[in-house]
C-alpha cells in the first residue's frame, strides 16, 4: 500500500476540522438558500486564513464534493492557476449556490479566461451557467463597459428575463440595475423595462436594505451616489483650509 502523502494527511485532517464545527441550526438556515453545509463562514475564513494559499490542497478539497470543503477551496486556492477547462468544469459541478458564487466572485473574475468564460456561460443552454456568464457581464458594465453593447444587453433582458429560471433572472435582473446606475444615458430605458417585467416588485426586502426590485435599486444607489458627489463639494480643497501652514 502507498504512504500517505501530506496533501492526504492535510485533507483529512481539514475534513475532521470541518466535521467537528458543523452546527444544525446553521446547516438549517443554509439550506433555506440551497447551501447544504452547517459550517458557520467566519469559521471557515478563519481556517483559511491558517492555512493560506495551497493549490494543490484547494484542489484535493475541491475533489470531495463537500460544499463546506470546496467553499474552503475557493479562498485558498491560486485563482490564476487553473486552466479555460478547468474552471468550466467546476462551474458545472458547483451545486450549492454559494459554492456557484465564490467560485465566479473569489476566482473566475480573477483568471486570465475570465472574458472567453464570460462570452461562452452567457450563450449555455443551462441556466444555472449562463447566470454565471451574466454576472461577469454585469462586473464588465461596472468597470469596462467598451464593446458590450449595452443597448443590445437591454434588449435581451427585456425579451428573456420575465420568464427566467430564478437563478439566472437573478443575474440578469442585477446586470439590468447595474446599466441604469452606472449609465445615465441608459437609465430611463432600465428603469422602464423594469417597471413593464416588474421582477422583484414584491421581493421581501428588511428594513434598511436595498431592494432588488430594479427601478427601486438604481433610484436608490443614484440618490447615493448624488449625495456622495455633493458631500465632495461641500468639502475643504485639501492643501488649503484642510491643511496647517508649517
Amino acid at each position: 500500500m502507498a504512504a500517505e502523502s501530506p496533501v492526504d494527511a492535510t485533507v483529512a485532517e481539514v475534513m475532521a476540522e470541518l466535521a467537528a464545527l458543523e452546527d444544525a441550526r446553521a446547516r438549517a438556515v443554509n439550506e433555506k438558500h440551497g447551501d447544504d453545509h452547517g459550517v458557520n463562514l467566519g469559521k471557515l475564513r478563519a481556517i483559511a486564513k491558517r492555512l493560506k494559499t495551497q493549490q494543490e490542497l484547494a484542489v484535493r478539497l475541491w475533489e470531495t464534493d463537500d460544499t463546506a470543503a470546496r467553499l474552503l477551496a475557493l479562498l485558498i486556492c491560486r485563482p490564476k492557476a487553473f486552466g479555460r477547462d478547468a474552471l468550466d468544469r467546476m462551474l458545472r459541478e458547483a451545486r450549492a449556490p454559494k459554492v456557484h458564487d465564490w467560485l465566479v466572485n473569489y476566482v473566475v473574475k480573477k483568471n486570465p479566461h475570465v472574458e472567453e468564460l464570460r462570452v461562452a456561460w452567457s450563450a449555455d443552454p443551462d441556466p444555472v451557467v449562463a447566470s454565471a456568464g451574466w454576472a461577469l457581464t454585469t462586473e464588465r458594465v461596472g468597470k469596462k463597459p467598451e464593446g458590450l453593447g449595452l443597448p443590445g444587453l437591454l434588449d435581451v433582458i427585456e425579451a428573456e428575463m420575465k420568464d427566467a429560471p430564478d437563478r439566472l433572472q437573478w443575474a440578469m435582473n442585477h446586470c439590468l440595475a447595474r446599466i441604469g446606475i452606472d449609465h445615465p444615458a441608459l437609465r430611463t430605458r432600465a428603469v422602464g423595462i423594469g417597471e413593464r417585467l416588474e421582477v422583484h416588485k414584491d421581493y421581501p426586502t428588511s428594513p434598511g436594505c436595498t431592494s432588488p426590485y430594479a427601478p427601486d435599486w438604481i433610484a436608490e444607489m443614484v440618490r447615493r451616489q448624488d449625495a456622495g458627489q455633493d458631500a465632495l463639494r461641500k468639502s475643504p480643497l485639501p492643501g488649503r483650509s484642510g491643511l496647517r501652514a508649517g
